[in-house]
């Protein structure tokens, strides 16, 4: 069997509540038939086995929405299949992210015995103003408390934190830092806060209810997590997450590093090799929609196509110059067939070079710490 890396990725597309912040593909449901759901993520799971074949599944990520709210058999259940339909790694990695209320880490337990080995949990905030201008439905003791459950029960554990709120100073997000920083183990996440189109924050944005920090102070508090960080030993491994070294997410690094990946459940997206091309996925966004497909079709996929040329290469830059060691070139040439610096030239690098945003060698083109803080920018400039 081919021992070609693939990560498995699982959407849960249900919250108890719909933060104001996100836009992600989360919706808010009375009941969920859950034996009903089990059934049609197994038989999707089986569909993107025959899309990938042959492969050695290293990662599963349970996503969502808020995957914690899945049954621990229905986890169970996609762990077992997973390991049945492909060659698995020794070693592999399963994330779930999770709520820290207490309904949720109370089956903590039950979802490590499913396979789950590492858990990543929603926190966002230390300051209960905070947690309730985010719409959060746990307290600053609820989110501590699952904390501790989490660090029992797995090896591997991280957490979210939101920054650069309304009103925050970057005096006051230092102290909530250093306390983060009390609790943290091996990998942290801390965003920066943005308005998102579509979210209830970006109305509220828009006629004024608040403001958001000055970009003087929000770029002081993003560069004082970094240099925070650094110094507690979880450097920056990408533009938003941190980590001892060896502890980096590796679901995400595969994204991260344009590697392959299937995804099951509502609004899923994939990227696999087939052939020489990049085959592209994504399934049904509407949970009811995905459903009703899933039993009707065998699988809830709403677009194929494959990523060719400019926009396997574009694709390919957006995702690697997160990572502070930047686009390893020869991957990036065995990936797409383009070697990146040949790929962007001369014309669009050098002044980028020379302002300090880039930096090249004959290993990695890399954003620097400033291209990093400017990076939409940068990508802006390098694939227009």
């Amino acid at each position: 069997m081919s021992a070609t890396p693939l990560g498995v990725y699982v959407h849960w597309p249900f919250c108890k509540s719909k933060c104001p912040y996100c836009d992600f593909n989360s919706h808010v449901r009375e009941g969920v038939e859950q034996a009903r759901w089990r059934q049609a993520l197994l038989t999707e799971l089986e569909h993107a086995a025959r899309e990938a074949p042959g492969r050695r599944v290293e990662t599963m990520f349970f996503g969502g929405g808020t995957p914690s709210l899945m049954e621990p058999e229905t986890v169970a259940a996609l762990i077992a299949r997973t390991r049945s339909l492909w060659d698995t790694a020794d070693d592999i990695e399963i994330t779930l992210e999770a709520n820290p209320t207490s309904v949720e880490a109370s089956r903590f337990a039950a979802l490590a015995q499913a396979g789950v080995n590492r858990v990543s949990l929603g926190i966002q905030a230390l300051d209960p103003a905070a947690l309730k201008f985010l719409g959060r439905e746990h307290s600053v003791d609820e989110a501590l408390a699952a904390f501790e459950t989490a660090r029992r029960h797995f090896a591997r554990h991280s957490f979210d934190l939101i920054y650069a709120r309304p009103g925050q100073t970057p005096e006051a997000w230092a102290a909530e830092l250093d306390q983060a920083l009390g609790l943290a183990g091996e990998h942290l996440s801390l965003y920066q806060l943005t308005i998102e189109r579509g979210t209830k924050f970006f109305t509220q944005h828009a006629r004024g209810a608040f403001t958001l920090p000055v970009e003087d102070e929000a770029a002081a508090m993003y560069e004082h997590t970094q240099a925070r960080l650094a110094a507690a030993g979880l450097p920056a491994y990408e533009i938003s997450n941190h980590a001892r070294p060896g502890a980096a997410c590796r679901h995400n690094l595969i994204y991260w590093r344009y590697q392959d990946y299937v995804g099951i459940g509502p609004g899923a997206h994939g990227r696999f090799a087939e052939g020489a091309t990049k085959k592209a996925t994504r399934r049904a966004s509407g949970p009811e929609a995905w459903l009703e497909a899933v039993e009707r079709d065998g699988h809830g996929t709403a677009e194929t196509s494959s990523v060719e040329g400019r926009d396997l290469v574009e694709e390919a830059l957006m995702m690697g110059l997160r990572l502070a060691d930047g686009i390893d070139r020869a991957t990036f040439a065995a990936v797409t067939g383009a070697d990146p610096v040949e790929a962007v030239g001369e014309a669009k690098l050098a002044p980028l070079i020379e302002a300090g945003f880039l930096d090249v060698d004959a290993a990695h083109l890399r954003a620097t710490p400033a291209g990093q803080q400017r990076l939409n920018a940068l990508l802006e400039r390098l694939i227009a």
